[in-house]
């Protein structure tokens, strides 16, 4: 499974990005897919994520600002952000993980996803 995000970019305070994350290599095995971000001196945290079975949930600091979405027919993983704050700065990453049949809280741990994307830049100035 290959993981490609795009859509990364600086962007002032309050203004929208939105991030795109293209799979390729898929099995028919159910998947869970996710965003995560690192900012600076900060550790990997899980931003939102979608489960197999379709519901999603955010980490409180974007939730009402951040919605994730999948076009299944398009292979395509989406992040839309809007009013980005300063403490949204920071490398943004798609994973995916073959998963079970549990709602997204399940997911939220990066340790647990296997398939990773390079990474894209997000750099939000007050």
């Amino acid at each position: 499974v290959q993981l490609v995000e795009s859509g990364g970019g600086s962007v002032q305070a309050g203004g929208s990005l939105r991030l795109s994350c293209t799979v390729s290599g898929y099995t028919s095995s159910p998947y869970c897919m996710g965003w995560f971000r690192q900012g600076p001196k900060k550790e990997r945290e899980a931003v939102a994520v979608i489960a197999s079975i379709g519901d999603t949930i955010y980490a409180d600091s974007v939730k009402g600002r951040f919605f994730i979405s999948k076009d299944n027919a398009m292979n395509t993983l989406y992040l839309q952000m809007n009013s980005l704050k300063p403490e949204d700065t920071g490398m943004y990453y798609c994973a995916a993980k073959v998963c079970s049949a549990l709602p997204a809280r399940f997911h939220m741990d990066s340790m647990d996803y296997r398939y990773w994307g390079q990474g894209t830049q997000v750099t939000v100035s007050s």
